[in-house]
């Protein structure tokens, strides 16, 4: 789906995972779960293009519902897939998160499990090989990816902010849904490491220019960032 020239979405509010068009060629942010490998391909093929036109795959952290398909683009077509140096023992299966999840709503936790059974969520393979990235980088990726480091949710977690696409993807460091909840919204995210320091993080985006929001769950935000960065702090005040 496209969300606005140059920027695709792969998935659905319970997890997604983006593409950044250039003519250079695609960055991709994240890599969801293992079975929507058919979902790239039919979104590629709507776009007039291909796995070939992927330059490189970057993660937001190495979590299991972000890593997905990545080591099949990595193994299979040679696509280099980046990942914080902080998380890249996570994103390669060396070390397990074991972060309570919150409050759960019966029916939004059996939706989450449904998709992710239903998109082989327990068949994902962890990376055998990763390309280590760091708080502050520019990739050398179309649509030049910056870094920008949100410890918290994982040791790793980073925003990319794609300059092109006036759009910063902050994966788990924030969530406009609840997966266990179905509380929509900006608030922060479940399954958060430490959320103190994750809320801490959220300070590095407000001297970001960008106008849009792409979390990992849940839809699009469009507005100041700072205001962005209010309302989660509030949100988590009122738990």
């Amino acid at each position: 789906m496209q969300l606005t020239p140059g920027l695709h979405r792969v998935g659905s509010d319970i997890v997604a995972f983006h593409l950044i068009e250039t003519p250079a060629g695609i960055t991709m942010i994240d890599a969801g779960l293992p079975g929507h490998m058919p979902d790239l391909r039919a979104e590629l093929g709507a776009m007039g293009r291909s796995i070939s036109d992927i330059r490189g795959v970057v993660l937001t952290h190495g979590d299991s519902d972000h890593i997905g398909i990545a080591e099949r683009l990595r193994s299979d077509h040679g696509i280099p897939v980046y990942v914080h140096s902080a998380d890249a023992a996570r994103a390669r299966g060396e070390v397990t998160a074991h972060a309570p999840g919150g409050p759960k709503r019966l029916g939004a936790v059996l939706g989450f499990a449904a998709y992710a059974l239903r998109k082989g969520g327990v068949k994902t393979k962890h990376l055998t090989a990763v390309v280590e990235m760091n708080d502050g980088e520019t990739l050398a990726l179309p649509g030049s990816p910056q870094i920008i480091g949100l410890p918290g949710h994982s040791p790793g977690s980073v925003a990319v902010f794609m300059p092109t696409v006036d759009t910063v993807f902050v994966g788990d460091a924030l969530t406009t849904r609840n997966v266990l909840t179905g509380v929509t919204g900006l608030q922060p995210a479940p399954f958060t490491d430490d959320p103190a320091e994750a809320l801490r993080s959220l300070d590095a985006l407000s001297s970001i220019g960008a106008h849009r929001i792409v979390p990992g769950h849940g839809p699009a935000w469009s507005g100041s960032i700072v205001d962005a960065v209010q309302q989660i702090r509030t949100a988590a005040a009122q738990r």
